[in-house]
């Protein structure tokens, strides 16, 4: 038990890595689009091509991150006791302990 507690630890601080990646493009397609028309953020001023390439590059790049996300924990869950609802939170939490850290320095 406590040596797969430290695999999900583990597996989830690795994930976290290339996590940056669809967090950056979740941030910058949010602060183009929702929230600049809110009136809560500026555009990029360069940014004068819609939506659409955004889309053709976030959404593959983010269904394969979270796919890649559930099946690695998924595979890693089943051999804990923890149930799935209690262990996706903690586990998506120590994913972003890296992201966020990363997302700092850079």
């Amino acid at each position: 038990m406590r040596k797969w507690t430290g695999i999900a630890v583990g597996v989830n601080l690795l994930l976290g890595i290339p996590g940056v990646v669809p967090v950056w493009l979740i941030w910058y397609f949010a602060t183009n689009g929702p929230l600049a028309s809110l009136g809560w953020t500026q555009r990029e001023p360069t940014e004068n091509d819609g939506m659409l390439p955004m889309l053709l590059i976030g959404v593959p790049v983010l269904t394969v991150s979270a796919l890649l996300w559930v099946l690695a924990n998924w595979s890693v869950r089943r051999r804990t006791t923890l149930s799935w609802w209690r262990y996706a939170p903690a586990a998506l939490l120590v994913t972003l302990i890296p992201t966020f850290t990363l997302m700092i320095i850079l």
